[in-house]
Order: structure tokens, then C-alpha cells, then sequence
């Protein structure tokens, strides 16, 4: 597989055969404001532009296929086969076996990608604030071990926005507390009546370890990790979007080899 120029290898203990990537906006072929390795092809980015990001990403993943989804911060888990189209309607993918990646597009959202320990299955899941409440990672954990059944199994999360500056109201902070009152730790009173600062990681771990995920690796919620801070490096919709009117987006894989 040919090395990624730019963009994160997770370091995570990964069974062998099982290989992910995270791309920055570094490396690409899009021109401001989608610079430069956009891969939403639904944000006004010319779209010979777009299909040269993936067409690069696929060379990484080779012969893995990227399968893109249309995300819409739900819970639903959709099983890749080589027939799975781009653009199915899903915010969590489960791949058996070699041939396809497991894709989830972020920029500021939380992709966790998994690994099942007998090295027969991998899933990736999109974890914005709606979905992590509702459940998208019990839907997608609960599809990993439907496919490869009981055991452990290790995830890693991605850059997202991070815990100073994704500003939230009190019905999101309600909207975790009210299903597990000690998540009110992973918010922090903003100053202004309402308002709080939310670690996003921080919430994706607790859920992770009550559903028995006793490794989570990579987002530890520091700034190194935050997708609106270090805006060289990551695409943000919250920084970006009303500025520059739209933002890239970024892609988390994982695969088999």
C-alpha cells in the first residue's frame, strides 16, 4: 500500500491484517477554502477535485474500497458488500473481511473506529453529539459482534472538536445526563447562563467502557486533537462554516488486509 504523504496511522493495538488511516486537509487537490484534501463531495467543492481525493485515499487503502455513506447523525448500521453503493443512508459500517474500508467523514464530529480481536471484522461509526446520545455506538458495537461474534474488541477515536470550544446549551448537556448522571462531569459551565463546554471524547470513552470496550485508544481531549483549533491541519464545520460559507471533510478508515 502506497504510504500516505499526510494524514494519522492510529496507534492502537489492532489485531494483525488490520490497518486504519485518518486524513488531514493536507496533501490534496481542492483549492481554498476546501484545502486541499477535501473528500465531501456535498459542500460546493469541485467535483474533479473531489473524486482525485478519493481517488488518492483509495490508493492508500488499496485494494480496500472506501465505501462513503450519507451521514445524517442517526443510529443506523449498515453491513458493507462489495454491491453497498456510495452515498447509503448510515452513520455506522461493519466490513467482514478484506476488500472494502469502513469510511465514516468527519470535520468536528468524532469517527471511532473499531477492531474485533479476531481480526474477521472492523466497523467505524460517526459519533456527533445527536448520534452518541441516541446510541450510534451501541448500534455499532452491537453489529460488530453480530458479524464476529463475542470477544474484545479495541477502538480508537479521531480528532474532533475539542472540549474548549465545542460550546453547547443545557439540552445537550440534559440530553447525556438524564441516561447516566455522572456524564455531567464531562461538561464544564461555559460562564453565560445555559452554556457549557462539552468533552465529546470524554463522553464517547464512558459509553465505550460501560459497554465493555476495555481499550479505547487516540482523543484524549487535548488541544493537539481539536479540529477547530488546529486549523492547518483539520477541517472544521463550527470554525469555517459561517466564515468561509462551507469546509472540507475529512475521512476515517479502517480495513482489512
Amino acid at each position: 500500500m502506497p504510504r500516505p504523504a499526510a494524514g494519522l496511522v492510529p496507534d492502537w493495538p489492532a489485531p494483525a491484517g488490520v490497518r486504519a488511516l485518518f486524513t488531514t486537509r493536507e496533501g490534496g487537490a481542492s483549492v481554498q477554502p476546501f484545502d486541499s484534501f477535501n473528500l465531501g463531495d456535498h459542500v460546493r467543492d469541485d467535483p474533479h477535485a473531489v473524486a482525485a481525493n478519493r481517488a488518492r485515499l483509495a490508493s492508500w487503502t488499496a485494494p480496500a474500497r472506501p465505501v462513503f455513506l450519507q451521514q445524517v447523525h442517526g443510529t443506523g448500521v449498515v453491513h458493507l458488500s462489495h454491491a453497498t453503493p456510495d452515498g447509503t443512508e448510515a452513520d455506522g459500517c461493519v466490513v467482514q473481511g478484506p476488500g472494502l474500508a469502513a469510511t465514516i467523514m468527519v470535520a468536528d464530529c468524532l469517527p471511532v473506529l473499531f477492531a474485533h480481536a479476531s481480526g474477521q471484522a472492523v466497523a467505524a461509526a460517526h459519533a456527533g453529539w445527536r448520534g452518541l446520545a441516541q446510541g450510534v455506538l451501541e448500534a455499532t458495537l452491537h453489529a460488530l459482534r453480530q458479524a464476529a461474534g463475542e470477544g474484545d474488541v479495541v477502538a480508537w477515536l479521531g480528532p474532533c472538536i475539542g472540549p474548549s470550544a465545542f460550546e453547547v446549551g443545557a439540552e445537550v448537556r440534559q440530553a447525556f445526563v438524564a441516561a447516566d448522571i455522572e456524564a455531567a462531569a464531562c461538561f464544564r459551565s461555559h460562564g453565560r447562563d445555559g452554556k457549557y463546554w462539552a468533552d465529546l471524547p470524554a463522553l464517547a470513552r464512558r459509553w465505550l467502557q460501560a459497554a465493555g470496550v476495555a481499550q479505547v485508544h487516540g482523543n484524549d481531549g487535548s488541544d493537539a486533537w481539536c479540529t477547530v483549533t488546529q486549523d492547518s491541519r483539520f477541517f472544521s464545520h463550527r470554525r469555517d462554516a459561517v466564515r468561509l460559507g462551507s469546509t472540507g471533510r475529512m475521512a476515517a478508515c479502517v480495513w482489512i488486509d
